[in-house]
């Protein structure tokens, strides 16, 4: 597969199949007769930072600017809702109109939550597709394809906002090149409305660009709105169609109706298209849809009144609290103090290394109390470490008390909510520790929700800590909308109408039910309940949910027929036949990977995996447990869709010293060793100019190895010479010297040092991370071994990310690639090594060979690592790095680099 260079990055790769997707448009809705044309609506876009492709000509009559490189001819998208139940399609087809090969870059955003279930592409009339794989498998095939130089990437699903899916592949002159990717999600009701967000990002104009949203709700739509975000630039172009049960959206711009500006030849579809809508709701016992053997049960009752709630908010103020996030997060709370009710009670704890309330009682939210209360939060000072585990035991110990005075209203709601940006520094850091604490204090008529500020914070331990205690987590982007991410979330749980709520289905013959249970119901939520029935034992299914409002217990009940929707869906071409199967699959799905995280015993969560990676083979979806591998018909050529997640430094060290060294514009690892001795120090970055400089100091192992002494970082040197300030890292110590002031931290701690521009943040046994300016970052691992070992030592690792805070006369041997050389690569051949191909690589003016091999990097798994693909460059990196490796030798652990 000479022809053919994928590149995939971080969480999906793949390819695309030629596959048209229907684009009728609004006439096919014609036949209902029920659709009523909107006024013309207005998309949003967020524009988000990438990097743009020129763009070639067009035909229809309107011009595009003429270049070298390729054509998008379409970019489509269609997405199709049926009972909350959202398929998406996105197809994009390009052709590279140069006479010179061109790199097409495929870069689409999937949101939180979504199941990748297909990707496909066509290049140059081979044609890839995909299947599910168990994710160790997935990852042995990535490994053996890209260590025989072969395309390769891998698929894997992360918990974050957006998923980002991205492959590049360089094509010949006059080639083709369609890629298509399908994934699915469930629309979640919040603050009494379903959010459809679709991310478009062309990259540049298209020939063809059209999205189509279609909505089909058998409930029936009660309205349908497309927000106008994006000051006016696409007005006239969506049309808006809604019907009873039925709406579609349409967003067709021409060329013209792309450009950023008249003369423009970048294009402003960048950004996000939302589509929200909400469905009518008879006051009965939720809907019942029951299809092809699976039913799918929608409960959201508004009309009643609020349950009372005691409320204790937990606000982490420690010093990395300090800044925008603080200033963000008092804004945030004294809105969310202001909308408490009269009848419920509130306190408030505030954490650092210390532990501090507001009250230490629960008080009424009368005016005074909240005026009170919020200018106790205006005077808070963010400093010290981070004590998260007494702080929650406070807040438990104040609700518990409450109750067992019997001070609490008993059909009330008890819940505690927690705002931190980072792991624990003070007092209890183990976090399974700590989540064992929580769980055997917290009672269980209360409920733990988590917000993680940031980056920094451990959000998978927040989201076990919360599910586990009846709760959700939530990550907050610590920026300027902190604010109102924080108020939303607290709308979204500040109006309890129902407590202890439960679903039952009488029948033997509903099985397989998901979560039928639930603690409180939340105003301008949705609970959803999904099963198997057997159709040829039942007629009909039959619900009773129990619950408590706020004053009386209720008993609701509801039939539904197994065969009510079949005449609706049939007349729908649209609407998907699996959307209640696939709906269970997601939600069990879900529910599994949870209890996984949960599971008290090694036994328990092989059972649960087992489920789960069954689950994800049968209906083709990619979860935490698999991987996506892409194939060509013929079966000759494998790829695997998405590279384990990679956080490309710019350059890397590791083991006896491995230097790794990512060159973002030719998207290549070139890989060199140094053999040097123990005790020497080399120059890793120096940068007068800016006055920052990186040196590492060499160990040896305890004895040599086929006759060959191995060595390693035992100590790196970091000094900013503007903060005066110099940090030492060794095996054993770190030790930060500011002056005359020498402060020295254990590797056996996890704690914070904040200097002017300088964060020093250690993670207990595990890394050391130093920030300057929060603009450039390094980050040190450490790598312990068996004491007893006959050889080997402890050592460290460095990994630096791409920065232009360099001066461009920065040196050493890492720090002469912040400006990247340009590199060829060419004539791959068999090497000596049958698994380790050979090349030629040009590169500043000289010819190398070049070994195809693999590195690791330490960063996501510090035991075995993540191999890394890479072209080696023999002699120490001769004919690579500049001059002899000899050149990189200073005398001080803080000497410049002098250079010839």
């Amino acid at each position: 597969m000479k022809r053919l260079m994928c590149c995939l990055f971080w969480l999906f790769l793949s390819e695309a199949l030629g596959l048209e997707i229907p684009t009728n448009g609004l006439p096919e809705f014609a036949e209902y007769g029920d659709l009523v044309e909107l006024a013309p609506g207005k998309f949003q876009f967020v524009p988000e930072n990438r990097r743009y492709q020129r763009s070639i000509s067009g035909e229809s009559g309107e011009m595009m600017e003429k270049a070298d490189q390729v054509t998008l001819y379409s970019y489509k998208v269609q997405s199709t809702i049926t009972s909350r139940m959202a398929s998406t399609i996105i197809q994009s087809k390009v052709v590279n109109n140069s006479p010179l090969p061109q790199s097409v870059v495929f870069d689409v955003q999937i949101p939180k939550g979504a199941f990748i279930s297909n990707f496909s592409m066509t290049v140059g009339g081979t044609t890839f597709t995909s299947s599910i794989k168990e994710k160790t498998v997935g990852r042995a095939l990535y490994s053996q394809a890209r260590a025989k130089g072969k395309t390769a990437g891998l698929v894997r699903s992360k918990a974050l906002d957006l998923e980002n899916f991205k492959t590049e592949v360089n094509i010949l002159p006059g080639s083709k090149v369609q890629f298509e990717l399908h994934y699915q999600e469930v629309k979640w009701r919040k603050l009494g409305s379903y959010e459809h967000r679709i991310h478009l990002q062309p990259g540049q104009l298209a020939k063809h660009l059209e999205v189509d949203v279609w909505i089909i709700e058998p409930q029936g739509l009660r309205f349908l709105h497309v927000p106008d975000t994006f000051e006016g630039h696409f007005e006239g172009v969506p049309v808006l169609s809604k019907g009873n049960q039925r709406a579609h959206v349409s967003f067709k711009p021409t060329v013209a109706q792309q450009r950023k500006c008249y003369s423009c030849s970048e294009t402003a579809v960048e950004g996000e298209l939302v589509v929200m809508y909400d469905v009518n709701r008879e006051e009965k016992a939720g809907e019942l849809e029951i299809f092809n053997g699976y039913f799918v049960h929608f409960f959201a009752p508004d009309n009643l009144e609020p349950i009372p709630k005691n409320i204790l908010f937990v606000i982490d103020v420690s010093g990395s609290m300090w800044g925008v996030k603080m200033k963000q997060t008092v804004e945030a709370m004294k809105t969310i103090l202001d909308d408490l009710r009269a009848e419920d009670q509130f306190s408030v704890v505030d954490f650092n290394h210390n532990i501090r309330t507001w009250r230490n009682d629960l008080v009424s939210a009368t005016k005074t109390q909240v005026t009170d209360a919020k200018k106790y939060i205006e005077k808070i000072q963010p400093n010290g470490g981070t004590n998260i585990n007494e702080a929650l035991l406070r807040a438990i110990f104040i609700l518990n008390e409450a109750n067992n005075l019997g001070l609490l209203d008993p059909n009330s709601v008890s819940l505690i909510i927690l705002v931190s940006d980072g792991d624990p520094t003070v007092g209890e850091l183990k976090l399974s520790k700590i989540q064992k604490n929580v769980k055997q204090n917290i009672q269980d008529n209360i409920s733990l929700f988590s917000l993680g500020i940031g980056f920094d914070v451990d959000y998978d331990f927040l989201k076990r800590l919360s599910s586990e205690n009846r709760g959700i987590a939530q990550r907050i982007y610590g920026n300027q909308d902190t604010s109102s991410q924080l108020k939303k979330f607290y709308n979204q749980v500040s109006t309890p109408l129902l407590r202890n709520v439960q679903f039952n289905y009488p029948d033997k013959a509903v099985t397989d039910v998901t979560q039928n249970n639930f603690h409180n119901y939340f105003g301008g939520s949705e609970i959803v309940v999904a099963g198997k029935a057997d159709p040829t034992k039942l007629k009909q299914i039959q619900s009773i949910i129990t619950a408590t409002s706020a004053s009386t217990d209720l008993v609701l009940e509801t039939l539904a027929q197994m065969d009510g929707l079949e005449d609706f869906l049939s007349k729908d071409k649209h609407a998907d036949p699996d959307f209640t199967k696939k709906l269970w699959a997601y939600l069990t799905i879900n529910q599994l990977l949870a209890e996984r995280s949960l599971a008290p015993t090694a036994a328990a969560k092989r059972k649960i995996t087992k489920t789960i990676l069954q689950m994800s083979l049968e209906h083709h979806i990619v979860t935490p447990l698999t991987a996506m591998v892409i194939e060509s018909d013929t079966g000759d050529e494998r790829m695997l869709a998405d590279a384990p997640p990679q956080d490309h430094s710019c350059c890397s060290v590791e083991n006896d010293p491995h230097f790794i060294i990512y060159l973002p514009k030719s998207q290549k690892n070139i890989c060199f060793n140094i053999n040097s001795e123990p005790g020497k120090i080399l120059s890793l970055v120096s940068d007068p100019e800016s006055g920052i400089l990186v040196n590492g100091q060499l160990i040896g192992a305890k004895k040599p190895k086929n006759n060959k002494l191995s060595t390693y970082f035992g100590k790196l040197g970091f000094y900013f010479q503007r903060e005066d300030m110099k940090i030492e890292i060794s095996t054993k110590t770190i030790t930060l010297t500011r002056g005359s002031h020498v402060s020295i931290l254990s590797w056996a701690d996890t704690a914070r040092f904040i200097n002017q521009r300088v964060l020093v943040s250690v993670k207990k046994e595990k890394t050391v991370t130093i920030t300057l300016d929060k603009e450039m970052s390094f980050s040190v691992l450490l790598h312990r071994v068996w004491k007893k070992h006959p050889i080997n030592v402890d050592f460290l690792g460095i990994y630096i990310p791409p920065t232009n805070k360099f001066s461009p006369n920065v040196h050493g041997l890492i720090g002469q690639f912040m400006h990247e050389p340009e590199i060829h690569i060419f004539n791959e051949r068999p090497g000596k090594n049958p698994k380790k191909p050979e090349a030629s690589m040009e590169v500043k003016g000289q010819k190398l060979t070049v070994t195809r091999g693999l590195q690791k990097d330490y960063r996501t798994d510090t035991v075995f690592g993540t191999d890394v693909p890479c072209w080696f460059v023999h002699n120490s990196g001769k004919g690579f790095i500049d001059g002899h490796y000899n050149d990189y030798l200073v005398p001080q652990l803080y000497s410049y680099l002098k250079w010839p």
